[in-house]
């Protein structure tokens, strides 16, 4: 089994972690890719260190307790950034699809709420939204 989350500055390749899933069992019939990237403008994201990789592992933890999951790699990047540039990478490996599936969701859900991450654009540092809250509190009761 393949375990991993991880904070950087530089670009990840998605078929390189991709890969890291590929052949650890036998069991794996489902691998789920999300990738988030910088939409319109520059964002420079930044992160509380050491903190952020102990809420990304304790949010991995709770997606192997709900899910029977095989693998999952999670790499948040921070740092300057510009249009186009991938954020975030979630891969879930399961035996189902379901499980891959509902796994990464969730993961990137409370990601996105859970993790100390801050994102400044040209405009000013970017609020969290009310249906991101929305999306990671429907977990909580699952």
């Amino acid at each position: 089994m393949t375990f991993e989350i991880r904070i950087q500055q530089e670009p990840y390749d998605l078929a390189t972690e991709y890969h890291k899933l590929t052949g650890i069992s036998k069991q794996i019939g489902a691998i789920v890719s999300f990738t988030g990237q910088v939409r319109d403008a520059p964002l420079v994201l930044e992160h509380y260190p050491g903190m952020a990789e102990r809420q990304m592992g304790a949010i991995l933890a709770e997606a192997r307790q709900r899910w029977p999951l095989q693998g999952a790699i999670v790499v948040h990047r921070y740092g300057a950034l510009t249009a186009g540039e991938p954020i975030v990478l979630v891969l879930t490996a399961s035996s189902h699809r379901a499980e891959a599936f509902a796994a990464a969701e969730f993961l990137m859900d409370w990601l996105k709420t859970r993790a100390p991450f801050w994102k400044k654009s040209p405009e000013g540092w970017v609020n969290a939204e009310i249906k991101d809250d929305e999306s990671s509190d429907r977990w909580l009761n699952i």
